[in-house]
């Protein structure tokens, strides 16, 4: 018997969905940062053996959308729960009561989807803390199993694995057995860009930056990347390029000894940043950039 499913993380944001992925899958392709709200996209991570396919999906946060892009990646997650075939809802040891993450939970419980509730971080807590999450979320979601883990310490993560196995339905694989998400290196290229201004840009210029791969040029021995950093408002682009262009400078090393690593191999990276005013509500835009702004 094989079997194989969706498997689709949701949660609020910055309870470790990315980590805890990146730890499913056993390969970094999910960007993770302090930040939250860092996750734009649905990411597709799958995992194969003999007898099972697992093709887990990696969504953004819950969130109260302000502007389009916004409610394309609040779309990215009520699709995700209609289309498992199981729910991973992920929250953690840290995070405080939500109002805006009800409605979805509400929606997880009345679906009839198999459903696992990972408590993430327990490393950051006490037994007696955890015991008392545990009957908590057994009142929210009461079919909904429930499954403790640290995905940055790898706790129980093996566990939590083999649960989703359990919960799999009999199903031929869906896709050839060698592939390991559905993204193409242009994407990662991008994420990893916009990553590591995430890790070093404060306040909103992180949440107003998209990065636009220009050009992408595989050679034998050499990767040669143009990428565009799309911003907002010209104050931002001062802040972003920084003194004599040094902050961009660093921006560039890094996302390219990332990349390298990533890859395999050297790569060359140019970026140049632009002015790109009100990106975040233009449809035709945020089409261009993969989002579905409808």
């Amino acid at each position: 018997m094989h079997k194989s499913g969706f498997v689709n993380i949701i949660g609020n944001p910055n309870v470790g969905k990315s980590t805890l992925m990146n730890a499913l899958v056993g390969e970094r392709l999910s960007i993770i940062t302090p930040k939250a709200q860092t996750t734009r996209h649905r990411i597709l991570g799958i995992v194969s053996g003999d007898d099972f396919q697992i093709v887990y999906s990696d969504t953004p946060g819950i969130l109260k959308p302000r502007y389009r892009l916004q409610e394309s990646m609040m779309r990215f997650v009520t699709g995700a729960v209609s289309d498992a075939d199981v729910i991973l809802y992920v929250t953690d040891t840290v995070e405080q009561d939500d109002e805006r993450a009800r409605p979805i939970i509400d929606r997880i419980r009345r679906s009839g989807i198999p459903t696992i509730t990972v408590i993430n971080k327990i490393d950051l807590t006490t037994p007696e803390a955890l015991e008392a999450l545990t009957e908590k979320w057994r009142e929210l979601l009461p079919d909904s199993e429930v499954v403790p883990v640290s995905a940055r310490e790898r706790f129980n993560i093996e566990g939590l694995f083999e649960r989703i196995r359990a919960l799999l339905p009999e199903s031929p694989a869906f896709y050839p057995k060698e592939t390991l998400t559905d993204k193409t290196l242009r994407f990662f290229a991008s994420e990893i860009i916009r990553e590591k201004i995430f890790r070093h840009y404060d306040k909103e210029v992180p949440y107003c930056c998209e990065i636009e791969i220009e050009s992408y040029r595989e050679e034998p021995s050499i990767d040669r990347i143009g990428a565009i950093v799309n911003v907002a408002r010209e104050s931002q682009k001062g802040i972003l390029i920084g003194r004599r262009g040094e902050k961009l400078k660093r921006v560039g090393t890094e996302a390219r000894q990332e990349l390298e690593r990533f890859l395999g191999k050297k790569v060359f990276l140019s970026l140049r940043v632009k002015v790109n005013e009100e990106w975040r509500d233009d449809e035709r835009q945020l089409r261009r950039f993969g989002y579905d702004p409808e």
